[in-house]
């Protein structure tokens, strides 16, 4: 079994991650971000690093993918790859700071990639305000995350809800995070974790 978390950036992906991990005694697979070559650079400067950025994540991404599925673990994935092509590199296009030429290779390396990988038995999205998402950003702590504007959240989060609104691949859930808060309330992870086995044991 493989569930993967999506989510916008200070949705709460890695921590529900860690917690369905614990729960369901599941290896947990986080995204590589505080050792990440080119965070610190691409926020300084978007447009100069986009195309490296997202090139690492998509790699780093499908090696995870080809690792959890060669594997046959049962796992939870916090951030999936269909979010580096779908909502974050179209996003840095529309912005103008990812060139036609950069986006058009990154496409073509999503593609292959794509068929080589299958999509989680059951896909999580986080849906999460632009407020909150500040506020847990800003929670956390991360200095090279100081610079991501309120503008730039919105506009991730407009494509998360088309993609999300679109999603084809398998089972998926939608977890509106607002008023949860699952590390002090355990009764809110309760709910998420009874929604997730109706989900995954066919129970109504």
């Amino acid at each position: 079994m493989q569930i993967a978390i999506a989510g916008n950036i200070g949705a709460g992906k890695t921590t529900l991650t860690q917690l369905l991990a614990e729960h369901y005694h599941w290896e947990a697979h986080f995204e590589r971000v505080d050792n990440n070559p080119y965070l610190n650079d691409f926020y300084a400067d978007m447009r100069r690093w986009s195309f490296n950025l997202q090139v690492f994540f998509l790699n780093n991404r499908f090696k995870q993918v080809k690792k959890i599925q060669e594997s046959g673990k049962d796992v939870v994935q916090d951030r999936t790859i269909y979010e580096d092509a779908f909502i974050f590199a179209p996003n840095l296009h529309a912005m103008g700071l990812l060139s036609e030429r950069d986006f058009d290779n990154y496409k073509s390396l999503f593609q292959l990639m794509e068929s080589f990988v299958k999509p989680p038995e059951l896909l999580i999205y986080l849906r999460a305000s632009t407020s909150t998402l500040v506020a847990q950003i800003h929670s956390r702590g991360r200095p090279y995350e100081n610079g991501i504007s309120i503008n730039y959240l919105s506009r991730l989060n407009e494509r998360y809800e088309a993609w999300i609104a679109q999603y084809e691949k398998g089972k998926h859930l939608i977890i509106d995070v607002d008023a949860l808060d699952i590390v002090e309330k355990r009764e809110d992870l309760g709910a998420i974790i009874n929604r997730i086995d109706a989900e995954i044991h066919g129970l109504f």
